[in-house]
């Protein structure tokens, strides 16, 4: 089903924050009502000194066994026509120890050619994990389900969540799977990432979430969570990438039967089809992945304006999604096409290959699926705040800055509206949108999905103007032609610091949900947050189980968006932490986002603080 067009334009933020220079202690408001404190002195007494203070033991409360389920779309067995002709076929495993014996080398799509796929890359210490069959889960001890001491400085809304608030967590395959090269999956960019740069940790292994996905399940139904969201790898349904090449029967069963866990556990499942993990058969060669600083759009190549054996990415990816949908759309009430896509987009096709592909898939769910879940794209924007909100310059920047991240896919896709102009004017060669374009692509999202880690203090460049720089393709703050500090005009950091790029900014997280309701005219799900706590790898292991840091992170921004959804009118539907476990962060194991612990040897989970509070602040607001 696709909305009605909205008759208005796009909305201009203006600065919503303003220094205000005073002087004195804090002012306190809640005190205000009882003034009675502030006038008289306290009484001195002794008394019988006892030890009084008491330690309440509460345990999570797990999500409850259903009693029925729903159905989002007709079962694949009455949706297969919707792709006709798929055969499946499986590989098995790669092992660089072991000399391939495949014989059939006239098969285009045989073990020969699927083994071909991985020798055919150079790589180095190739290594495999301690698992390579399904792990079949035990009930999480009691014992580990005890609450943590609360923060003493916690928020104190009386506000509460909708029942039906999405409370989730997210993760990503190339980060948390392993097995890369198991069960008939072939090589994804991103596994190549260690051989562009010789010091970045590899993904060969990560957290062996393929065969312990039963486990990791069962804790976190154990602890409460409702939604669990996951990516699909692309080249493990279609090891060969193309439309009319074998369907991975493995895969398709794997995925199946972790869809069928989630709902026996009484949660969710949340499907991303594309995270960060296109196939490597798109690249000619590795060096391509890579976008030198100034030259592209995004930080690596995903792929989206290239083709492979004459079948465009956008159609590739398109078959893709449409096998994936058809044959779980029965039980995923909640999709997302793309990830973060502006961070892997080279150019101007990039973009359109996205929006496009998106479109036709959200058309394809509604329309031919008939599924009554929804879908959406997920966006990266650090959200950029004016350093000066007073200075009109700050402003334009900061609203230039947020419109080039979010608006280029946003206005087509939630508006209806062409590119905005700090697209158009920086990427030269961005694909023009027809109005037959726009009107296929409106209202394709049933949802506005952020991801929004924190904010960033935004001023002009220095020495130029956003336009010159937008004009000149070798200025060095392309793409964004924006300064970001972390520091605001006072000299004092933007919020507390992680290991990463992330600062705790929750005032800046209730004006950015502000922003993007006020602009876009949509529900807004948080479909990533985190915060890595700052040397959280070299503490010991009871010390990075406490980590109240990260517990501040979520509670703080959970309060803002109470506050926004209360006091300023916000439809904020859902909020999906990052992560429910340390991770593979892309190169490195030391940036700890995850709400437990990995034993790097072991693989054992330890639940970190942090899970309790996230799940406690929501479901103790329901």
């Amino acid at each position: 089903m696709k909305p009605q067009a909205l008759l208005f334009s796009g909305t201009i933020a203006i600065a919503q924050q303003v220094y205000i220079p005073v002087e004195g202690p804090s002012f306190r408001p809640q005190c205000v009502a009882n003034k009675t404190f502030a006038t008289a002195l306290p009484s001195y007494s002794f008394r019988e000194f006892s030890f009084t203070q008491t330690e309440t033991v509460r345990t999570a409360t797990s999500i409850p066994a259903p009693t029925s389920r729903t159905s989002f779309a007709a079962p694949y067995a009455s949706l297969s026509s919707l792709v006709p002709n798929l055969t499946t076929t499986q590989w098995g495993n790669w092992d660089p120890s072991i000399t391939p014996s495949a014989t059939d080398l006239g098969n285009p799509y045989g073990n020969a050619s699927w083994t071909a796929l991985w020798t055919s890359v150079p790589w180095v210490n190739f290594t495999r994990g301690i698992y390579s069959t399904t792990v079949e889960p035990t009930p999480v001890p009691t014992s580990e389900l005890i609450l943590p001491p609360p923060e003493y400085f916690g928020p104190q809304d009386c506000y509460y969540f909708p029942s039906n608030f999405m409370l989730g967590v997210a993760a990503s395959a190339v980060q948390i799977e392993g097995a890369i090269a198991d069960e008939g999956r072939t090589p994804a960019f991103m596994d190549a990432l260690s051989l562009l740069s010789p010091a970045a940790a590899p993904d060969f292994v990560t957290n062996e979430n393929y065969y312990l996905y039963k486990q990791d399940i069962e804790r976190i139904a154990a602890i409460g969570v409702k939604y669990y969201r996951f990516s699909i790898p692309w080249s493990r349904i279609l090891p060969f990438v193309v439309e009319g090449s074998p369907v991975n029967k493995q895969g398709l069963d794997h995925y199946d039967d972790l869809i069928n866990f989630v709902l026996e556990k009484g949660m969710l499942p949340a499907v991303m089809l594309l995270h960060t993990d296109s196939p490597l058969q798109f690249y000619p060669n590795i060096s391509d992945i890579g976008i030198a600083p100034g030259t592209g759009i995004g930080y690596t190549d995903s792929g989206f304006q290239r083709s492979y054996k004459d079948q465009s990415f956008e159609d590739a990816f398109v078959n893709y999604g449409k096998i994936v949908m058809t044959h779980f759309a029965d039980r995923v009430p909640i999709w997302w096409t793309f990830n973060e896509p502006l961070l892997g987009s080279r150019n101007g096709k990039s973009i359109d290959t996205v929006i496009k592909a998106h479109a036709r898939l959200y058309h394809f769910y509604h329309e031919e699926i008939k599924g009554t879940g929804k879908v959406s794209i997920t966006f990266n924007d650090n959200f950029g705040v004016p350093r000066d909100p007073n200075n009109p310059s700050d402003v334009e920047a900061a609203n230039h800055f947020n419109s080039f991240q979010l608006a280029t896919f946003a206005n087509p896709i939630f508006l209806g509206l062409d590119y905005p102009e700090s697209y158009k004017m920086t990427i030269s060669d961005y694909v023009p949108l027809t109005e037959s374009d726009l009107q296929y692509i409106n209202g394709t999202a049933d949802f506005f999905s952020i991801q929004p880690y924190t904010a960033t203090v935004v001023s002009p460049p220095p020495n130029s103007s956003i336009e010159t720089c937008a004009r000149n393709s070798s200025h060095p703050l392309r793409p964004y032609c924006v300064t970001q500090r972390t520091t605001t005009t006072t000299g004092w950091n933007i919020g507390y610091r992680s290991q990463s790029y992330v600062y705790l900014t929750p005032t800046y997280f209730r004006t950015y949900l502000n922003y993007l309701w006020n602009t876009f005219r949509s529900p807004v799900a948080v479909t990533e947050f985190g915060f890595p706590v700052f040397g959280e790898a070299e503490k010991e292991l009871q010390d990075q189980l406490f980590d109240s840091p990260r517990s501040w992170y979520y509670q703080s921004y959970l309060s803002e968006g109470l506050k926004a959804m209360w006091e300023d009118g916000v439809q904020f539907i859902g909020a999906f932490a990052w992560s429910w476990a340390d991770n593979w962060e892309f190169g490195d194991f030391d940036a700890h986002f995850g709400m437990q612990t990995v034993n790097r040897t072991t693989q054992e989970r330890r639940y970190k603080k942090s899970f309790f509070d996230f799940v406690d602040f929501v479901e103790s607001r329901r």
